[in-house]
């Protein structure tokens, strides 16, 4: 498990505080119930290379804020991010809703409790 600073965690705790989260569960059952939702891979390009959720999209925590506008112009429609545990994509959770996106969901657990859960890993 990766460790992570104290000042790191303190802004994670304030994001999370405003964020609303699901679980890997939740997004594995919305995708086999065909529920409608962007899917937003936020980790680095070489994570998002090894392997993502299939049918997500990736814009990475450093450009999300600057085009998410372009990529996901309903700031109503329902918008799922996730990272590596659940961090990064509450961070990055917390602008969009700055941004005025009013569905922001991070799932927390990220792409290492996707894996852990024994679900399919695209590397499309």
């Amino acid at each position: 498990m990766m460790h992570h600073s104290e000042g790191f965690l303190a802004i994670v705790k304030d994001a999370k505080s405003r964020v609303r989260e699901c679980s890997v569960g939740d997004v594995h059952a919305w995708q086999a119930s065909a529920r409608p939702f962007a899917l937003v891979d936020v980790r680095e390009e070489s994570e998002w290379a090894a392997g993502h959720l299939p049918g997500a999209i990736h814009l990475g925590k450093g450009i999300i804020e600057r085009d998410v506008e372009k990529t996901i112009p309903d700031r109503d429609g329902e918008v799922v991010l996730y990272c590596g545990g659940g961090y990064r994509s509450a961070l990055a959770a917390d602008n969009l809703q700055k941004m005025g996106y009013t569905n922001v969901i991070s799932m927390d657990g990220g792409f290492t409790g996707w894996k852990n859960a024994g679900h399919t890993v695209a590397t499309d």
